[in-house]
């Protein structure tokens, strides 16, 4: 049973390793640029950038009402 246990989990292991072998990696440099260049592409978009449409925020204060 030992054996048998043993030999599943060198197949899971084989599988894996295959599995990260195949993977296609990129330097370091290069996703850093793609990364450099995604983000200025939309910075236009990003919220946390240009900030939020008052219209359109759902998170904005309500409105108080008060009666003189």
């Amino acid at each position: 049973m030992s054996s048998n246990s043993n030999l599943t989990s060198m197949r899971r292991t084989v599988e894996q390793l295959q599995l990260e072998a195949s993977v296609e990696r990129i330097k370091v440099s290069q996703a850093a640029a793609e990364l450099q260049q995604y983000c200025l592409q939309n910075a236009s978009k990003d919220a946390l950038l240009v900030g939020v449409p008052t219209g359109s925020n759902p998170f904005r204060e309500p409105r108080s009402c008060s009666i003189f």
